[in-house]
């Protein structure tokens, strides 16, 4: 598992092992869990601390930097030209500074279309790479680095046949093929004799370097390499890319954005984006002897490197940005707030105090604040007690906007002509689809795995006589009528008259189904009501076949009669089910395990992790069977092929900004396709009802104005003033007001909103102004308990009274959302304890990335540490832990720290406690 935060993981897995197993997947189960039995606890304590050990250490190669968006900052975009064969092409990258892991759009003009000699490519394409080091003073005009410290080759090793390379454009290895003269003629590294060959090494920043069998390395592979070995210029000569940018977290063989020190100044390692193009001559200078076989040249080797555009890129500092021996303050709770909070630390940490963050799905953070007020804030876009199963707590809760948020249906497409397309419809395959258009019910199928590809292998093709029909296995005669996925649905078609003439290839890999995040969150519930929201959609997933006959998948439906299960399926979901259990063993697999569901369609950990697969157009199908691993199973074969990717995702408007996705526009409920733009999300929040409850929820069914987004989502922060201590209420209120002020600014620089959500308006900041002053001014029976559910609070502000039924019995200050104006979000990063009670910390985390390589021994280390934790943290003043060096903290991959062990401030309850053969010699408290 490889989380966005680590403490996404703990989160999670400390929530879900008390909160017994889950049953969401089940259609017609409640979705309430099963309290904790409390002679489980110990149990539970050990088995938590060693699996969140574990877990910690097996995600220790995880995160990043501030979020910013692709190609944000216009203001450090830099443009360079060719030299020689491509003088006139022009390249330009969107963004050089302040980068972090992101996608970056990388264009060009003046080139020449790309030819193909089959499916592969021939001539006039693209390749990209990122790399670290110094210039080589090799070219004097355009400085960069040396071939051997750039991040390429990492091409597949299996199931090429559909691939566009031929084994050497896409890896390090140098041969010349043109004229058998020439063989192993590279300048230093190609081997003598005929048919001579050799491979450039690869040398990381750590000194490491990489001689032989360079495809797929050690240090980076095809599944986790950033290069682009094929783009594609168009008819027109243009072209363009979205570059996935890494940080050290990401690829550590690169470094890009350490810490170095040079002449006494710190400052992050800079890198270099490498474009190398190819045209119409071989290695040896001349043209193609074969004009019908493809370009063997790897961009690496000595010729076609003498053609490399470099361009400087210039990264955040990975790792620690807030000063030792700060005070950390606890937040936790909605993704949808992440880079936000994030980007905001790195300022507010300034003023002493650290905010963590910690990404838990709402459900579970609003539970964690209604139990005891141990979150200090919660991130939610719902009242306390709106839960089934849950009622709000006793006492005040304060509820401040801090973000308009948005979910998105994000995607990768690119065209792929029918053959019987027109000529101007063929001469666009390959290049990106910019947008398309989703209706309710078409949401709807997409969710409930509806499509006949969607259970892969439910339908088999038998051929007899010359004909061939087609056969669904026992239960599933609903697919045979329903189309192969989204491109072959006429409904689609229909609100997208472009794809008539595309094909996309049938398999559950492609336009199927979303790729969705496990766990539950308010995203996923609003993806549902958005469904819901329609009469057709209702229809549909009540067994009523759409206009052109595709029925939902059974075991998704809303009438109990249809659906094979005998309960209506529940769409007041806060999760994405896998609810059909299909599973199969494929004809001439070899395989001896089934193929299930979600081996079609694999959970991802989070909506970022969603947007970063998207951008890799890999969905995780785990299509192959691997019979040499132990034991053996099935695997996913990576990313798409260039040229043929269709991948869709459910993921947050940030995410998708910041790399760079392409957004669906959604059918609203005044009957217009409308775009998560900023104005779109601003009017959306301005049509929210107020509550009681003083959390005011955008309803898609209700969105009646015109340019409203459906799936807009208000953050709010959400805080029980009685449980917290006055040093804590002034901390928090002081967050308030950055996200009400500062953090409202948009921008991608830290401390900025950044791109992706809409800033809160005139009214929203002042709720939050409000919210702030009654947290500042709010007074307990005794400032120094944790735990008082008693006192009175200052007027104003936005607080609710609730009698522990999840009632209301009073609202005080707030406003009325509207759209009237400007501004947005708060801080990021770290672990949460004490009730929201400062703990000492050494460093600050920044925001998520994917995994890079994980650590030999993080896994036992990490498991080690969690069972030490488990024991420990109650007997956290004895000797045994004070003789650690707390707090301990590990440096994680994508720039965030993690606190294994803390610094804590126990409460008062805990120092007391005497436990027998421990603390002083008269039986003193610990602590």
């Amino acid at each position: 598992m490889t989380p966005r935060y680590v403490r996404t993981a703990l989160g999670t897995v400390r929530e879900r092992l008390r909160r017994g197993p889950d049953t969401s997947a089940y259609p017609g189960r409640p979705h309430g869990r099963p309290g904790q039995h409390p002679g489980a606890r110990l149990l539970l304590r050990l088995t938590a601390g060693a699996a969140i050990g574990a877990l910690l250490g097996g995600v220790v190669a995880q995160a990043a930097q501030p979020a910013t968006a692709a190609s944000a900052d216009q203001s450090s975009a830099v443009t360079a030209s060719g030299r020689g064969e491509f003088a006139g092409m022009k390249f330009t990258v969107g963004q050089t500074k302040h980068l972090t892991s992101q996608g970056v759009s990388v264009s060009w003009t003046g080139g020449t279309s790309t030819t193909f000699a089959g499916t592969q490519f021939n001539t006039d394409f693209v390749q990209i790479m990122q790399c670290w080091g110094a210039d080589d003073g090799t070219v004097p005009s355009n400085p960069g680095p040396p071939r051997t410290q750039c991040e390429y080759g990492a091409s597949p090793t299996t199931g090429r046949s559909t691939w566009p390379g031929n084994g050497y454009d896409d890896t390090r290895a140098v041969i010349y093929s043109a004229d058998p003269a020439n063989y192993g003629r590279d300048n230093r590294y190609g081997a003598g004799g005929n048919f001579g060959q050799g491979e450039v090494p690869f040398k990381s920043v750590d000194g490491t370097v990489i001689t032989n069998s360079t495809q797929n390395n050690a240090l980076y592979s095809y599944n986790t390499t950033n290069e682009v070995d094929f783009a594609r210029t168009g008819a027109d000569g243009t072209g363009q890319q979205n570059f996935e940018m890494q940080t050290a977290n990401e690829a550590p063989q690169l470094g890009c954005g350490d810490a170095v020190r040079t002449s006494g100044v710190t400052k992050p390692r800079s890198c270099w984006l490498v474009i190398v193009p190819q045209g119409h001559l071989d290695l040896d200078g001349k043209p193609y002897a074969d004009p019908t076989q493809v370009n063997a040249g790897s961009p690496v080797s000595s010729t076609n490197w003498q053609n490399r555009i470099a361009i400087k890129l210039d990264f955040n500092l990975v790792g620690n940005s807030c000063a030792l021996g700060s005070n950390e303050r606890a937040t936790t709770g909605s993704e949808l707030a992440a880079d936000a909070m994030t980007s905001w630390q790195a300022s507010l940490c300034s003023t002493g105090t650290v905010f963590g963050y910690t990404q838990l799905g709402e459900p579970d953070a609003r539970n964690e604040l209604i139990s005891d007020g141990s979150a200090g804030m919660v991130f939610t876009t719902r009242a306390l007690g709106s839960d089934y199963g849950t009622s709000a707590p006793t006492g005040k809760t304060s509820y401040a906007p801090v973000v308009v948020a948005g979910a998105v249906i994000g995607f990768t497409i690119e065209r792929r002509a029918k053959s019987t397309a027109p000529e101007s419809v063929q001469k666009q395959s390959g290049t990106k689809v910019q947008s398309i258009d989703l209706t309710p019910r078409l949401v709807a199928k997409l969710l409930t795995e509806s499509y006949r590809s969607s259970t892969w292998g439910s339908v088999t093709t038998q051929h007899s006589g010359g004909t061939s029909t087609q056969k669904a296995a026992k239960g599933y005669a609903w697919t045979l009528n329903n189309p192969a996925g989204l491109v072959s649905d006429p409904e689609f078609v229909h609100y997208n008259p472009e794809f008539a003439n595309l094909a996309v290839a049938e398999n559950p890999g492609t336009d199927t189904d979303l790729i969705t995040a496990l766990g539950r969150s308010d995203t996923a519930r609003q993806l549902w009501a958005y469904a819901e929201s329609d009469k057709t959609a209702r229809q549909f997933l009540a067994g009523v076949p759409d206009d052109w006959g595709m029925r939902v998948n059974p075991y998704y439906s809303t009438n109990p009669d249809l659906n094979p299960t005998g309960i209506a399926f529940d769409t007041s979901l806060d999760s994405y089910p896998k609810s059909d259990p299909w599973c199969t063993i494929p004809a001439n697999s070899g395989a001896t395990d089934k193929q299930c569901m979600t081996d079609f369609h694999p959970y991802v950990d989070d909506m970022h992790s969603g947007a970063l697969h998207t951008l890799r157009a890999d969905t995780l199908w785990k299509s192959t069977w691997n019979p040499l691993v132990s034991p053996p199973s099935w695997q996913s074969p990576g990313p798409q092929t260039v040229g043929q990717r269709f991948v869709l995702t459910i993921t947050d408007a940030a995410s998708a900004a910041r790399y760079g996705l392409q957004t669906a526009r959604l059918l609203n409920a005044s009957g217009k396709f409308v775009a998560p733009t900023t104005t779109a999300l601003t009017v959306a929040a301005a049509t929210a009802s107020s509550t009681d409850s003083g959390v005011s929820p955008v309803d898609p069914a209700t969105q009646k104005a015109k340019n409203a987004y459906p799936l807009t989502e208000l953050v709010y922060a959400a805080t029980r003033p009685a449980e917290l201590k006055a040093a804590a209420r002034q901390d928090y209120a002081q967050l308030l007001r950055y996200a009400a002020g500062a953090g409202q600014t948009t921008g991608s620089n830290p401390g900025e909103l950044p791109p992706g959500y809409a800033p809160l308006s005139k009214a929203l900041r002042a709720k939050t102004l409000s919210a702030a002053t009654v947290l500042a001014d709010w007074k307990t029976t005794s400032d120094s308990s944790t735990t008082s559910s008693s006192g009175t609070t200052a007027t104003g502000g936005t607080t609710n009274t609730t009698t522990g039924n999840g009632s209301t019995s009073g609202t005080t200050g707030a406003t009325t959302p509207n759209a009237s104006a400007n501004a947005s979000a708060g801080p990021s990063s770290t672990a949460s304890y004490g009730g929201g009670t400062a703990v000492e910390t050494t460093a600050t985390g920044t925001t998520p990335a994917d995994p890079a390589n994980a650590l030999r021994y993080a896994v036992p280390v990490g498991a080690a540490l969690g069972l030490l934790a488990a024991f420990g943290a109650p007997l956290a003043g004895g000797a045994g832990l004070r003789s650690l060096p707390l707090p301990l903290r590990l440096n994680l991959p994508g720039g965030r720290t993690v606190t294994v062990l803390p610094r804590l401030t126990l409460p008062g309850r805990l120092r007391r406690l005497r436990v027998p053969g421990r603390g002083g010699k008269d039986g003193t408290p610990l602590g």
